[in-house]
């Protein structure tokens, strides 16, 4: 990986200083239009929808039907058959 970035940066030293310049200013527009079509896009999409529903957050294992004992018991279950499974 080091030779590749050497040999990179032999050839960009190689380039004439207007060449560098030019290609340097090429990213430098080519950054300044994606960074400003990003901002455009977020700025469309916030303006375009404000039905945003904000709720409060609900803990899924009180929606359950099922009772905490038996949740309980489930974990003596599992435990009791891996020391059946070891005999």
């Amino acid at each position: 990986m080091d030779r590749y970035i050497e040999k990179l940066d032999k050839r960009w030293r190689a380039l004439p200083i207007g060449k560098q310049h030019q290609y340097t200013l090429y990213f430098f527009v080519g950054y300044l239009l994606l960074t400003a079509g990003v901002i455009f896009k977020v700025w469309y999409d916030a303006g375009k929808s404000n039905d945003m529903v904000i709720e409060h957050i609900e803990n899924p294992v009180l929606k359950k039907k099922e009772s905490p004992a038996a949740l309980q018991d489930t974990v003596s279950t599992i435990l009791k058959n891996q020391i059946y499974e070891r005999k």
